[in-house]
């Protein structure tokens, strides 16, 4: 576990790899097989990397996760069936807990139109519990 908790902290270092238009191009690219959370959850840090209210401290902690998903080469290589994007979730979700304070109502609106328009109609429930708790506190 501690291992684990060091290699989170470690990514980071992965924001050297962070380039909007291959961002683009891999979500693009692996969609569907990725699946919608990892691809919500990458659309979400997207858009909080682009927000005015988030600090340089904290986006740099967004272009750390975003550069990890952008790397063909991580833990869990992503051609391996069923697990390949475990990891890849694993550091977006880092990154969504870190930033929790920064989500507002108007960036997961962003997020689910980009999602809608590349996913059609999908069941909310598909990434249901992928925020943050306190952020699902402040919507009631």
């Amino acid at each position: 576990m501690e291992k684990d908790k060091k290699k989170l902290v470690d990514l980071e270092k992965y924001r050297a790899f962070f380039d909007e238009s291959k961002l683009w191009a891999k979500i693009k690219k692996v969609a569907r097989k990725a699946g919608i959370k990892v691809v919500y959850a990458a659309l979400v840090l997207y858009y909080l990397s682009r927000s005015n209210e988030v600090p340089m401290s904290a986006k740099l902690k967004i272009y750390g996760a975003l550069g990890y998903f952008i790397l063909p080469t991580d833990a869990i290589p992503d051609v391996v069936v069923a697990l390949g994007y475990t990891d890849d979730l694993a550091a977006l979700a880092w990154a969504l807990y870190s930033m929790a304070k920064y989500i507002t109502p108007e960036i997961k609106q962003q997020a689910e139109e980009k999602l809608q328009q590349w996913f059609g109609k999908f069941d909310p429930a598909e990434i249901a519990g992928l925020l943050p708790p306190n952020f699902y506190d402040d919507e009631k």
